[in-house]
Protein backbone atom coordinates (compact mmCIF):
# COMPACT_ATOMS: atom_id res chain seq x y z
CA UNK A 1 0.00 0.00 0.00
CA UNK A 2 1.19 3.49 -0.85
CA UNK A 3 2.06 5.76 2.07
CA UNK A 4 0.47 9.18 2.37
CA UNK A 5 3.82 10.89 1.83
CA UNK A 6 4.46 8.90 -1.35
CA UNK A 7 0.97 9.72 -2.64
CA UNK A 8 1.54 13.43 -1.99
CA UNK A 9 4.91 13.31 -3.76
CA UNK A 10 3.44 11.53 -6.80
CA UNK A 11 0.51 13.92 -6.95
CA UNK A 12 2.88 16.88 -6.76
CA UNK A 13 4.88 15.49 -9.68
CA UNK A 14 1.66 14.88 -11.64
CA UNK A 15 0.46 18.43 -10.94
CA UNK A 16 3.83 19.78 -12.01
CA UNK A 17 3.73 17.75 -15.25
CA UNK A 18 0.16 18.90 -15.98
CA UNK A 19 1.15 22.51 -15.36
CA UNK A 20 4.12 22.27 -17.71
CA UNK A 21 1.97 20.47 -20.29
CA UNK A 22 -0.67 23.18 -20.04
CA UNK A 23 1.99 25.85 -20.56
CA UNK A 24 3.26 23.99 -23.61
CA UNK A 25 -0.24 23.69 -25.04
CA UNK A 26 -0.88 27.37 -24.35
CA UNK A 27 2.26 28.40 -26.19
CA UNK A 28 2.06 26.06 -29.18
CA UNK A 29 -1.53 24.99 -29.89
CA UNK A 30 -3.97 26.88 -32.06
CA UNK A 31 -7.05 28.02 -30.11
CA UNK A 32 -9.92 25.57 -30.50
CA UNK A 33 -12.71 24.00 -28.50
CA UNK A 34 -10.64 20.83 -28.10
CA UNK A 35 -7.73 22.74 -26.58
CA UNK A 36 -10.14 24.61 -24.31
CA UNK A 37 -11.70 21.34 -23.13
CA UNK A 38 -8.28 19.80 -22.41
CA UNK A 39 -7.27 22.88 -20.42
CA UNK A 40 -10.48 23.09 -18.38
CA UNK A 41 -10.49 19.36 -17.61
CA UNK A 42 -6.91 19.71 -16.44
CA UNK A 43 -7.90 22.75 -14.38
CA UNK A 44 -10.76 20.85 -12.71
CA UNK A 45 -8.58 17.82 -11.99
CA UNK A 46 -5.73 19.87 -10.58
CA UNK A 47 -8.09 21.90 -8.41
CA UNK A 48 -9.71 18.77 -7.05
CA UNK A 49 -6.34 17.21 -6.19
CA UNK A 50 -5.14 20.37 -4.44
CA UNK A 51 -8.37 20.65 -2.46
CA UNK A 52 -8.51 17.00 -1.45
CA UNK A 53 -4.86 16.25 -0.81
CA UNK A 54 -2.88 19.43 -0.24
CA UNK A 55 -5.51 21.48 1.56
CA UNK A 56 -6.73 18.26 3.20
CA UNK A 57 -10.38 19.16 2.68
CA UNK A 58 -11.19 15.56 1.81
CA UNK A 59 -12.06 15.03 5.46
CA UNK A 60 -13.30 18.57 6.20
CA UNK A 61 -16.83 19.76 6.75
CA UNK A 62 -18.93 18.53 3.83
CA UNK A 63 -20.39 21.96 3.03
CA UNK A 64 -16.99 23.64 2.91
CA UNK A 65 -15.51 20.80 0.86
CA UNK A 66 -18.39 20.85 -1.62
CA UNK A 67 -18.23 24.64 -2.03
CA UNK A 68 -14.51 24.45 -2.76
CA UNK A 69 -15.01 21.57 -5.19
CA UNK A 70 -17.86 23.39 -6.92
CA UNK A 71 -15.51 26.29 -7.64
CA UNK A 72 -13.32 24.01 -9.74
CA UNK A 73 -16.31 22.76 -11.69
CA UNK A 74 -18.09 26.09 -12.14
CA UNK A 75 -15.03 28.06 -13.29
CA UNK A 76 -14.10 25.56 -16.04
CA UNK A 77 -17.73 25.54 -17.17
CA UNK A 78 -17.70 29.35 -17.38
CA UNK A 79 -14.46 29.18 -19.41
CA UNK A 80 -16.04 26.75 -21.89
CA UNK A 81 -19.21 28.83 -22.16
CA UNK A 82 -17.13 31.95 -22.72
CA UNK A 83 -15.20 30.13 -25.42
CA UNK A 84 -18.40 29.02 -27.12
CA UNK A 85 -20.46 32.19 -26.69
CA UNK A 86 -17.79 34.88 -26.24
CA UNK A 87 -19.06 37.21 -28.96
CA UNK A 88 -22.63 37.01 -27.70
CA UNK A 89 -21.51 37.63 -24.09
CA UNK A 90 -19.41 40.60 -25.22
CA UNK A 91 -22.43 42.15 -26.95
CA UNK A 92 -24.51 41.66 -23.79
CA UNK A 93 -21.97 43.48 -21.64
CA UNK A 94 -21.22 46.38 -24.00
CA UNK A 95 -22.79 49.77 -23.35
Amino acid sequence: MMTHQRLINLLWLLLLALTLGGALIGETAEPSLTVTLVIVLTMAFKGRMVIDHFMELKTANRTLRNLMRAYFYVVPLVVVLTSLFGDWLARLTTL
